[in-house]
């Protein structure tokens, strides 16, 4: 792993990276406790979040949400451009993980609410990482505040999913699931064969002059966690690029490597 280091040393921008073999236990890491901005990355302590609440029974997947004019949230995901309607608890989670949807990721904040969120990302261990706003705060946005994590906090939600430490191994299983569905695949993933593209859970993020990607890996190697995070970066192509070939270089490590 030490060429991927070389590599984002020699890149314009900031980059922090983990990388974790779950089965065998060798890591290594770059910048990887370092703060970066989660961008859309942080919808998935989010989606953790909201499991435990279901869990704890303080809400059900089955419970009906509506989605007022004022919820919509542009940007990404699709319900801003539905009318009023009700959704459920599963399907705002869905639409968070899959379309990286906004206006779902920010109901959801609404539903279990941010200092429940935060008490949950501290449970999980995750020192470095604090939801801070709703993607639509604007006032918080122009005073530069962010929500922020580090590569080695957002492997460590996949190593609480792979082991089943936070969540009960069935959700543990759902979410990982929900996650190799997550339809944006053009970063650590590119490279990566076609047919195996399914068995890598992913959750990417993204805003000016930041480019994350985090994923679980599985496959007949073992399973392994990889994520990514990048500021300052020129622009979004370039940022893509960077993740793409520290996915490629990764893939190949463990193609050749692992046995």
């Amino acid at each position: 792993m030490k060429e991927i280091k070389r590599y984002l040393e020699s890149r314009i921008g900031s980059y922090g990276f983990f990388f974790e073999d779950l089965s065998g236990g060798f890591v290594y890491g770059y910048n990887e406790n370092v703060q970066m901005v989660a961008a859309g990355c942080m919808k998935l302590p989010i989606a953790v979040s909201l499991i435990k609440a279901v869990e704890d029974k303080k809400v059900g997947f089955m419970d009906r949400i509506q989605i007022k004019r004022e919820d919509k949230v542009f940007g990404t995901g699709i319900i801003h451009e539905f009318d009023e309607r009700e959704y459920t608890v599963f399907e705002l989670l869905v639409a968070m993980l899959i379309q990286s949807d906004n206006t779902a990721a920010n109901k959801i904040i609404d539903i279990v609410g941010i200092d429940v969120i935060n008490t949950d990302i501290n449970k999980m261990g995750l020192r470095n990482t604090s939801l801070n706003r709703k993607t639509n705060d604007e006032r918080n946005r122009k005073n530069n505040i962010e929500n922020i994590t580090t590569a080695y906090d957002l492997s460590t939600v996949w190593r609480h999913l792979y082991k089943g430490t936070f969540l009960n191994k069935e959700n543990s299983t759902m979410l990982v699931d929900i996650l190799r569905r997550q339809q944006i695949k053009n970063k650590l993933a590119l490279y990566i064969p076609d047919d195996l593209k399914f068995e890598i859970s992913s959750k990417t993020g993204d805003k000016k002059g930041v480019e994350n990607d985090t994923a679980l890996i599985q496959v007949q190697k073992g399973t392994f966690v990889f994520t990514v995070l990048s500021s300052c970066i020129p622009n979004s192509v370039y940022g893509t690029v960077t993740l793409a070939k520290c996915g490629k270089m990764m893939w190949d490590n463990i193609m050749n490597n692992w046995h």
